[in-house]
């Protein structure tokens, strides 16, 4: 018996949905402006079928405080038992820059633990979708972070960490920035897993994320 080279083309179709919280920033509703989009990944303490538990920490906590940004922010959850899904994230970004005025120049992606490797994931697989990353105590694969050469990078992690060890963020940060990429890492020496609160409640982080933007897509040329 012989073997012979076959080639083989199909379609796979595949239904998402998530639940998420949304918030609008003042001045949304006036005018045709675009806004800058956050996308907010939660940890796995807040999984389930509630998004109200998404408020327990990050941006939607401070939202729900009182706190105004000046960007949309999107905070999906991730259902019980599970992780993030790259593919409904993507999904609900595709349908948020149908029906809402976003900057797609300026979307920003931040998260925290179980979401700081939803970040790391999310921002590998599509780099070209986002402006800036904030990963907090989270990991990734370093083989994927060449992907990252032209998104800036600013994690943070906490050096007392128990849970997510602080040489996850270490190697990915090296490993960005071995590919020539914009990475750096704030470590706070006395902190354990809980590194977002100061990191979330610092507005240096968002004048940070706002000042990035991608660069144009190039223009088609078409023969006149």
């Amino acid at each position: 018996m012989s073997q012979e080279a076959r080639a083989f083309a199909g379609t796979v179709t595949k239904r998402v949905a998530c639940r998420y919280l949304l918030y609008l920033p003042p001045g949304y509703e006036r005018g045709r402006k675009r806004w800058p989009l956050l996308l907010f990944l939660h940890g796995a303490g807040e999984r389930g079928k509630d998004p109200e538990l998404v408020k327990k920490h990050g941006p939607p906590r401070l939202i729900a405080e009182g706190h105004e940004f000046p960007f949309i922010v999107v905070s999906p959850q991730c259902p019980k038992g599970q992780s993030w899904s790259t593919d409904v994230l993507h999904a609900l970004l595709d349908e948020l820059g149908g029906s809402y005025r976003v900057d797609t120049r300026r979307v920003y992606l931040t998260g925290l633990s179980m979401g700081g490797y939803g970040t790391w994931s999310l921002a590998c697989e599509r780099p070209e979708r986002f402006a800036a990353i904030a990963p907090i105590c989270g990991g990734g694969n370093r083989l994927l972070a060449h992907g990252l050469k032209d998104v800036p990078v600013w994690a943070f992690h906490g050096a007392k960490d128990e849970v997510v060890p602080l040489a996850e963020s270490e190697r990915m940060v090296d490993a960005v920035k071995g590919c020539g990429g914009k990475a750096k890492l704030t470590v706070y020496p006395e902190a354990g897993h809980d590194s977002w609160t100061p990191t979330y409640a610092s507005p240096a982080l968002y004048k940070w994320l706002l000042k990035h933007r991608r660069p144009p897509c190039p223009a088609t040329h078409r023969p006149g």
